[in-house]
Formats: structure tokens, sequence, C-alpha cells
């Protein structure tokens, strides 16, 4: 296919009467979607950005003049970060939630909030269409439309991109052709900035054996040039929530900015993911999440202090079931509800404070303190001595507790024997 040429795609029905509304970032695919409505259908649109972190004040004028520029009737910028915050991270942040053990979903939990602002604005301003840039392979495609087909089920919706199978390079030609230049990175990764961190896709990420080159990573120092001496913070939580950085009380907003900012100095939260996308097809990407690198880690630290082994245990699969379905499109799944009432019950002593060194690229947890420790040093110390029992207790302990495994090797000679 040449790079001019777009594949046919039959679309919601679309003329000049109708008023499309647009999920927009500025980016190269949301762009080209616009352009691509008022060019061939001659449509109004309205183009909408939620922002969920990653936008400074440049970056908001920026999109505005772009939508205008490229032909929308209207501009919606909607301040979507502490909803993101408040009923997403702080979920993510209980449960301690890494899919795949690394990656602190920096775009799942962030495209929730935006479909659903997204299908507000078109249902109030009596859109019949509502268009989004993701394209076939990925998860957002499906995020967007299971939020807008829950919250807005009689507005129908289409992705261009997706539909008409459009590379990234055919966006950009088609756009330049109209008097839209785009910088030749754009046409080499799609980048994604949020309150929780950034995803970067494309090139290397599509290789499993490659790694972004240093100019690919827009916001941490590369670990190698960080400061070798590392830095020391504490970060203080109340009842499982960063509430604190060495000890200013912070507004949780303000905080994951000021964290993100000394921790991405310090070269932390770089990472690649390697996955299973909601189709059933495997996915890669590399992130930074500064933030995320230090509060997960130190809120983890924290429970181990105050929380049961049981207590543990069953979090840890909940936290990852949790962030499975979110993950998964599942937000609305009443089974999430369920998940957060228990995490919310489990983190009603997770306060205290946690002693983080930050050191080229690395996040050490250095110690943990709490009113609520279930370390209690002047009972006893492990590998020491205790005040809650004596050696005969302890062997008469040993004795019971090994039981099962002495009947069952006592089975399995007397099988072998006969």
């Amino acid at each position: 296919m040449a790079d001019t040429e777009l594949t046919p795609a039959v679309p919601p029905p679309i003329d000049a009467s109708s008023h499309a509304v647009v999920a927009f970032s500025g980016g190269l695919d949301t762009s080209f979607v616009v352009l691509y409505l008022r060019r061939e259908y001659g449509c109004k649109v309205t183009t909408v950005t939620v922002d969920t972190g990653g936008f400074d004040a440049a970056e908001v004028k920026q999109i505005a003049a772009r939508s205008k520029e490229l032909g929308a009737v209207a501009h919606h910028h909607l301040d979507g970060q502490q909803a993101v915050y408040d009923e997403h991270l702080a979920w993510l942040i209980r449960g301690n939630v890494l899919r795949g053990s690394v990656y602190p979903l920096c775009v799942g939990a962030e495209r929730v909030v935006q479909a659903r602002e997204v299908a507000r604005v078109a249902a109030d301003i009596g859109a019949n269409l509502i268009v989004h840039g993701s394209t076939g392979a990925g998860n957002d495609q499906i995020r967007f439309e299971v939020v807008i087909g829950a919250l807005c089920p009689t507005i129908p919706t289409w992705a261009p991109i997706r539909d008409m199978n459009v590379r990234r390079v055919q966006s950009a030609t088609y756009l330049g052709e109209h008097g839209f230049p785009v910088d030749a990175a754009t046409k080499d990764y799609s980048i994604n900035a949020g309150l929780w961190g950034v995803t970067i896709g494309g090139k290397e990420t599509h290789d499993p054996w490659g790694y972004p080159p240093e100019e690919a990573w827009p916001t941490t120092v590369n670990p190698a040039d960080a400061p070798t001496e590392g830095a020391e913070i504490v970060l203080g939580f109340e009842e499982g929530l960063p509430v604190s950085l060495d000890g200013e009380t912070l507004p949780s907003l303000e905080l994951l900015e000021r964290l993100r900012a000394v921790a991405a100095s310090h070269g932390v939260g770089r990472g690649m993911h390697l996955g299973d996308t909601i189709l059933g097809i495997k996915g890669r990407i590399a992130f930074e999440a500064s933030a995320a690198a230090v509060i997960v880690p130190a809120h983890r630290e924290l429970e181990k202090l105050v929380l049961s082994r049981a207590q543990l245990f069953h979090k840890d699969r909940m936290g990852d079931l949790y962030g499975a379905f979110l993950h998964e499109a599942k937000h609305f799944d009443p089974l999430m509800r369920d998940i957060e009432a228990f995490l919310e019950s489990s983190q009603q002593r997770v306060t205290g404070e946690v002693r983080i060194f930050l050191r080229q690229g690395v996040c050490a947890v250095r110690g943990a303190r709490s009113a609520f420790s279930m370390l209690a040093p002047e009972l006893a110390r492990y590998g020491e001595e205790n005040a809650l029992w004596d050696g005969r207790d302890a062997e008469g302990f040993a004795t019971i507790y090994g039981t099962q495994q002495l009947l069952t090797g006592l089975a399995g000679r007397r099988g072998d024997a006969e």
C-alpha cells in the first residue's frame, strides 16, 4: 500500500449535517482523524481533550490551536487528573498493582476517565458520532468503546485509524499533503503521558530483543548520568495512600509531581513491559513511571510491617485481579467494587513512614516505621530471644507442625515397600 493510499471503510452514516466528537490528544493519529472527517465528509467536529496528566500550559494551548487549525468548530479541555487519582490510582496504590510484576498501568486507568468525559460532552451537545484514534491492535480501542457503550449506548463510535488500517506514516503523509507537516520523530514513536507515567511505543518495542535509544525516553535522566551520590527521601502514608514527602504534607497531585521529579532526576522509573493484550496477542511497551516506581515498593514495605500474613497473601491476589480487570476494560464489572471494599478495609492500619534511597536508576527501600507495627522487639527478636514462648514450646510446635510431612513420608515408604 502506498503511503497516501487509504483503505476504504464503511463508517456509521456521516454527512455534512453530522456532528462528531473526537477524543483529541493533538498527536499524529487524532490530528489525522479530525482533518479526515472535515475534508472527506464535511461534518462538524468538536474535539475533547481530557487532561489526565502530562500536559504543561504550553501544550494545552498548542492542542487547542491545533484543533482550530484542523477545522474543529469547538474544543473542550477538561481536567481529569484528580478523578484519575481518586477513582483509579488510589486503588492501584492500595493494591500494589504492577502488571507482569513490572508495569504500573500508566495508561489503562486514565482511559476510563477520558472516555467517560468524551461521552458526557457528546451527550451534552447532541452529537451523533463519537470518534477516537485507536489502532486495531491495541487495548485502547476496547477501553474507549466499552466505557462509551456502557455510558452512552445511543451514540455510535468510529475508529478510522483501526477501520481503515491507517499506518503512522500514512497519517503523517496525509497531514503533510494538506498543509500540516509532522515532525519525523512522531512517525517513529507513540508517546502517551499521564499522571501515573509515560508509555513509549514503536520501533524497538516491536522487537522483544530491542531497547529504545536514549533520545526516546522523554522524562527521566539517563541513569548513567544521574548523581552518583544518590539521595534519601521519606514517604509518609495514611490508610494506604501517600500523604507526605520528607515530612511535608502535600495534596495528592502535588505530591505525585514532586516525587516524580525527584525520582526522574535520579533515573528511576524506566522499564519494559511484555504481556498479553485484551485481544489475546502479545504486546510490548517501554514506560517511565518514576512516582509509581517509588510509591508501590514503599507501600508494600509498610504493609509487610503492619498487616498479617493472611492479609498480605490475599491482598496480592486481589491486587493482581483488580489490575487485570482494569487493564482489560472491565472497570464497570461489579466485582471491581467488591475488590475495592476489600482493599479499603485492608488499609486501615497502613499508616507510617518509609525511607527510600534513590541512586542511578535504583529505588531501594531502607526502612519503615508505624504505630501499628507488628514487629515487636520488646517481645521477640528473630533469631534471638523472646518473651512469648520458651524452648520447650518451640520444640513441641516443631513436632506438631511437621506431622503432615511425617505422615506423608511414612505413607510413601510403606507404599514403596509393598
